[in-house]
């Protein structure tokens, strides 16, 4: 790991972005791993909830499973936050709720509504931009903490060709600005997702109606209140809590 000097992030110093993002701590790191291996670091230190990390660039950024994010210097937002919650039930829809809050608040910068895709994906004009990773530590069969990693497209990298970036001159600070309180919030709420949310997901779904040959060979028809995905089989509705979304090209 490499901490920047002198400690800033396009300018902006940790105890600039704090204020900035409202939070009481932000850890700011020129390069690392993952932005996770660090907040998982700090955690068992002892740091609370509300400590963000963010990173100008991952040389072993995480997805889902075995997947590798790449995250260039300069051309993203690689963050993470650490949250506290009281109990598990409340980091059941921490993803969803994460990904959605996170789409809302990027629309600005945008060409178009940022689009989810269950679990963890956000897209813009048919194009992965960002993606989520929550990752629970536990101790005697109880919650300890939770890191919640955002990974943002910013601007174009040349290496993801097929990536979908924010608009063209868009200010990491201020993607930081709105992105980061939006993550907080929904790392304060609990329970299942409101009617609300399961509305709002509806009309951001670039899944729904769709065919897929994973987790199971179907048509998508949304997500319940628990984060399950659903499935329409040949004769019935199949509900997965787990698996990744593979969706059928559509020619």
């Amino acid at each position: 790991m490499r901490v920047a000097d002198p400690w800033t992030f396009d300018g902006f110093s940790a105890i600039d972005i704090a204020s900035l993002v409202g939070l009481p701590r932000v850890e700011l790191i020129e390069e690392t791993t993952s932005t996770l291996d660090v907040a998982h670091r700090l955690a068992a230190e002892g740091s609370g909830a509300g400590t963000l990390v963010v990173s100008d660039r991952q040389t072993a950024g995480r997805g889902r499973g075995a997947n590798v994010w790449i995250s260039p210097a300069g051309t993203g937002i690689w963050m993470a936050l650490i949250a506290r919650p009281a109990s598990s039930s409340e980091v059941d829809v921490l993803s969803l709720r994460v990904g959605l809050k996170a789409a809302r608040a990027l629309d600005r910068f945008a060409a178009e509504p940022v689009r989810v895709k269950w679990p963890n994906d956000l897209y813009v004009e048919g194009r992965k931009l960002g993606g989520t990773l929550i990752e629970a530590r536990w101790r005697d069969g109880r919650i300890e903490w939770v890191a919640i990693g955002v990974g943002i497209n910013v601007s174009i990298c040349p290496g993801l060709p097929a990536a979908a970036a924010l608009d063209p001159g868009t200010s990491r600070i201020e993607v930081l600005t709105d992105l980061v309180p939006a993550i907080s919030a929904a790392a304060a709420c609990s329970g299942p997702l409101s009617p609300l949310e399961l509305a709002e997901w509806d009309t951001r779904d670039m899944a729904r109606g769709r065919s897929c040959s994973e987790p199971a060979r179907g048509v998508v028809r949304g997500i319940t209140a628990h984060g399950e995905l659903l499935i329409a089989l040949a004769d019935s509705v199949a509900r997965f809590r787990s698996g990744s979304l593979v969706l059928d090209q559509i020619t």
